[in-house]
């Protein structure tokens, strides 16, 4: 017995020595091709052993076996495995990835790679975006994913921006993806003072996406199918854009500067081919003596600048970036220009040894507008640029200068001013805490607000406004505050097993939307100046603001049913009522304003499930339950599934060597959208009609209306979709590629419809029996062509195929597509109508000579595109670099509005024309809309093309790196279509409530533009 315990004693310490033996410490430096890599990670293959490079880049990891394998990681670089092979010192430098594959997309509450993705997920990252003047972080990815539309609604600087991916799912409500910026979601709605009415129509607002300075952004990835988006759950059925913005990882220990400079050059690309004053003459028009190309006169060749700063540090247990932008550019038509003033934080720490990392995203912006008097309601005759079309070109160009019944583009400009100032700030603070080894915490808190002012004023000497504003002023201010509060909790697991893998998060979320401002009128000026009647309209608001209290709004100056001045304010509680103060001293004849202040939350409950097999097979499950005050009790949540399987067939013996990559991928998911709603559009609500001011400076009598009405069951949009995938890698993913083929049913549709009657009210939100069909196909493709040291060339296409259809409709076709012009009011041009493509047109037929049927027939053609499609390449020689960006939409129809409007027929008594519409004798009434003026839109655009050259340096003096560029854009377009640029974008939403797209009405011209660039790091 002694001798067996005593053999087995010996036994187990020769197997604790020889453990030991095999067990020892293994340290040393982890860099890149700069230097040290502070932060990179250091895993002992197969196990959670596993640590982080210091401040200089140093690491040490204690207990690994002799035969250990470690892998050495960081975002953006080559993963490299080492065999220690009893080495007690292993360095590695490791390579920037080349493999776009291997590239890392953020998706919701997490990452993962497109080798590693279950979704349709698609990441830009910044070496890849689009180069030029870029005012909105869309711009970036315009042509480079497939399935994935952006279309600027204008030249304009700062102009709206739709995004559309995978189709147009929604009748009404809001169709662009949901963007999270740094882990924020952000509301779609505009966040910049809209425009008022002060005789020159309206306009809508900025892009609200424009404070977000390009040079800040890292990486966009777009998620697209429900697989990917169901994690959002109803603000996901449009798709979801995820925002990484630059961290300071790349900085190194000693800290890197980095200054960007670009000036920039635009010009008018395109013009009508109008009369000139001889021909105009000649012709019969009227001669008032001078000789005036108004094109000339109002457009401009134009100069501006963007320049960056920024400092990067990376200090091994976090890293900071902070940047300082400004731009100023300016548009091809006078009195056009945006200036940006951007700073940004980006802060990331780790503490307790690395269990709790905290980061720290901000970003504070000013962006100011200012916009000449350009606005699609602007009336019979016209804005700015239907003057500078239609004017007699023998009138002279004095301001002065009377053009009645027409408007003088001289008299615009010299009197109208258009100025909007938008601040913002949008941060979010995250702590992480890695509870166990498996388990790790995370709370997010984020908080995004604005304030934005707009103030316009038409002057005395204004002519032909017709409104009052003419010997009076008038003058508009519009004030919008947002804010939008954000709290996430998160818990994740995660488990390495022998043969798979498990992910899982479970989550919850609230966020709260609050919108308030004023919308202040005034009219009747003892001054000619625009600066001093702003002033003087804000100073009275702040004056009588307070002499009131419990309004929505209030008049100052004499009604339409009274004889004197008065003083009246509106009330909604307890009830609605009129209240007569004591009038106060103003220096304006008429006065109004109404205000708004409304709250919307969103509660939400998520979870999702990955998990791994064999490294090859791959499954996701995720569930969102939201709720959100838009909805009454009886629906007030909702509830979003998803799942997703892929194949990683590459990885299966069968497959043999062809295929570097091979992914097969399934998914199937529910999304929502309560978008299109609004604000309490469930219950019974009565409001104050907003007081107007008439040309006798007259203020309306005070009425209210309902505006909306009780529907305890209505409920959220749903979009399901299906989706098949194949990603594929060729020759160690050289040529790479994705297809896929998706569908997408959206019901239980939002619409806001004619009542039945008898009714005591004549709409109302309601959930329409319909499905909106959007079914395609997406090739992406990616090749290296040529790869070697001194030289490489990359080509990357990308084509998608989408159809749209309205199906199981049973309601009334809607007119939709609202026209504009002299004759046109009330007339439309499309329709939304069972078995038809949203946005189809509904015309009036015409023959060759000019006849026009009496009644419109519903065409088979849309303004949606069926094919969009991008074409990239760039080439590389030892320090030059060359980059060439093509874009196309085929299979739309463009309504050419300002040719229906402006150029039906000649008419050269007093207004000039098109010198093809004199010569082709085309005699058609402006009043009478109809196919003659329907085009194809199909078009090629050189979207972009780019020199660049990196000065060699040796690295002694004060420049690390230094690059010069020279970007053009919009260098040519191919196109039938007759009208100045076919890739137009109308959201108006006058019709039925409905929204337009692709008609044509005095957009502001696309320019053409060149840019010198210089980017330094010291």
């Amino acid at each position: 017995m002694k001798n067996c315990l005593l053999k087995g004693c010996l036994l187990l310490g020769m197997m604790l020595s020889f453990a030991w033996s095999q067990a020892q410490s293994v340290s040393g430096t982890v860099s890149d091709a700069t230097g040290p890599l502070p932060g990179a990670n250091v895993i002992v293959k197969g196990t959670s052993n596993g640590t982080q490079t210091d401040f200089d880049g140093n690491y040490t990891l204690d207990d690994i076996g002799a035969d250990a394998v470690l892998v050495f990681s960081y975002i953006g670089f080559e993963t490299q495995e080492i065999a220690v092979n009893g080495q007690s010192t292993v360095n590695v430098t490791l390579a920037e990835s080349a493999n776009e594959l291997d590239e890392v997309v953020i998706i919701g509450y997490g990452q993962t790679t497109i080798k590693d993705a279950t979704g349709a997920v698609a990441s830009v990252s910044a070496d890849e975006f689009n180069q030029g003047i870029i005012s909105s972080p869309e711009q970036l990815i315009q042509g480079k994913t497939a399935g994935v539309q952006v279309t600027q609604a204008s030249g304009e600087p700062g102009a709206g921006i739709t995004l559309r991916i995978r189709g147009t799912g929604s009748v009404r409500a809001n169709n662009s993806p949901l963007f999270v910026i740094d882990g924020v979601p952000v509301s779609n709605e505009n966040v910049s003072a809209t425009g008022a009415d002060v005789g020159v129509g309206t306009s809508g607002s900025r892009n609200p996406l424009n404070f977000l300075n390009p040079n800040d952004i890292e990486s966009m990835s777009i998620l697209k199918d429900a697989s990917a988006t169901a994690i959002y759950g109803s603000r996901g059925a449009n798709g979801v854009v995820v925002i990484t913005t630059k961290s300071g990882k790349g900085g190194g220990v000693k800290g890197t500067w980095g200054f960007t400079s670009n000036l920039n050059f635009a010009e008018l690309r395109e013009r009508y081919d109008l009369l000139s004053a001889d021909e105009f003459v000649a012709r019969g028009g009227a001669d008032l003596g001078a000789e005036t190309d108004w094109q000339t006169f109002v457009f401009r060749p134009s100069t501006s600048t963007d320049n960056n700063l920024s400092y990067a540090v990376n200090y091994g247990k976090g890293n900071v970036r902070a940047t300082f932008g400004y731009a100023k550019q300016f548009g091809i038509v006078e009195n056009t220009d945006l200036e940006r003033i951007t700073g940004r934080l980006n802060a990331n720490h780790r503490f307790f040894d690395d269990k709790l990392k905290v980061g720290l995203q901000a970003t504070l912006s000013k962006i100011n507008d200012r916009v000449p008097f350009i606005s699609r309601t602007a009336g019979s005759n016209g804005d700015l640029l239907a003057a500078a079309y239609y004017s007699n070109p023998t009138l002279v160009a004095s301001p002065d200068a009377d053009a009645s019944p027409d408007r003088n583009p001289a008299n615009l400009l010299a009197y109208y001013d258009d100025n909007t100032s938008t601040n913002r700030f949008l941060g979010n603070l995250s702590l992480e805490y890695d509870i166990t080894e498996e388990f790790s915490a995370k709370i997010n808190l984020g908080y995004d607000t604005s304030d934005s002012s707009r103030g316009q004023v038409a002057g005395p000497q204004i002519l032909s406004l017709g409104n009052g504003a003419e010997n009076n002023g008038r003058a508009a201010i519009s004030n919008l505050e947002t804010e939008n509060k954000l709290m996430e909790i998160t818990v994740n697991y995660k488990k390495e097993f022998e043969n798979s893998s498990l992910d899982a998060l479970v989550g919850y979320s609230f966020q709260d939307f609050n919108r308030k401002g004023e919308n202040i009128l005034g009219q009747g000026y003892g001054t000619s100046s625009l600066g001093s009647i702003i002033d003087i309209t804000e100073n009275t608001f702040n004056e009588t603001r307070g002499l009131a209290s419990n309004y929505q709004g209030y008049g100052i100056g004499v009604f339409q049913d009274g004889s004197t001045e008065e003083f009246r304010v509106l009330r909604l509680f307890p009830e609605p009522s009129v209240a007569t103060l004591p009038l106060p001293s103003i220096p304006i004849q008429a006065f109004s304003v109404d205000t708004f202040d409304n709250t919307d939350e969103l509660q939400s409950f998520f979870g999702r499930v990955n998990y791994t097999l064999m490294d090859k097979y791959l499954f996701t499950a995720t569930i969102r339950a939201d709720g959100s005050s838009r909805f009454g009790g009886n629906n007030q949540y909702g509830y979003f599934p998803s799942a997703a399987f892929a194949w990683k067939l590459n990885e299966e013996d069968f497959v043999g060597d062809a295929f570097s990559t091979l992914k097969l991928r399934l998914n199937w998911g529910i999304t929502g959208n309560q978008d299109g709603l609004g604000y309490g559009n469930f219950v019974n609500r009565i409001r104050w009609n907003a007081l107007g001011i008439n040309a006798g400076s007259q203020l309306s009598v005070p009425a209210n209306s309902q505006v909306a009405f009780s529907n305890a069951d209505l409920k959220w949009e749903s979009t399901t979709q299906y989706g098949l995938g194949l990603d594929f890698g060729i020759g160690n993913d050289r040529f790479t590629g994705n297809l896929d083929f998706y569908r997408k049913e959206t019901s239980d549709l939002l619409l806001n419809l004619p009542a039945v009657q008898p009714a005591n009210f004549a709409f109302s939100f309601q959930n329409v029996d319909a499905v909106i069909v959007n079914q395609g196909i997406e090739l992406g493709l990616d090749y290296d062509i040529v790869r070697n040291e001194n030289f490489t060339w990359n080509a990357n296409f990308n084509i998608s195929y989408n159809q749209n259809e309205l199906t199981d409709y049973s309601g009334p076709p809607l007119q939709a597509g609202n026209l504009y012009g002299q004759g046109l009011t009330g007339a439309t041009t499309q329709i939304l109508a069972n078995g038809q493509s949203l946005y189809t047109y509904n015309l009036r037929l015409v023959d060759e000579n000019f006849n026009v049927d009496t009644n419109p027939t519903v065409l088979d053609k849309s303004g949606l595109p069926d094919i969009i499609t991008g074409l990239s390449t760039s080439a590389s020689y030892k320090n030059w670099d060359a980059s060439l960006f093509f874009s196309g939409q085929f299979g739309f129809y463009v309504y050419n509005n300002t040719d229906n409007a402006l150029f039906a027929s000649p008419q050269l008594g007093s207004r000039n024309n098109r010198l093809s519409v004199v010569e082709n004798g085309v005699i058609l009434s402006a009043t009478n809309p109809s196919t003659f003026f329907l085009e194809k839109g199909d078009f090629i655009r050189l979207q972009t093309a780019a020199i660049s050259y990196n000065v060699p340096l040796s690295g002694e003096g004060a420049f690390k790196s230094m690059r010069v560029s020279l970007t053009g854009q919009n260098l040519f377009l191919i196109t039938d279509y007759t009208g100045l640029d076919p890739e137009v974008s109308t959201t108006d939403i006058p019709a039925n409530g409905l929204p337009s797209a692709s008609i044509d009405y005095l957009s502001y011209p696309r320019p053409r533009t060149y840019t010198l660039g210089l980017n330094v790091t010291f």
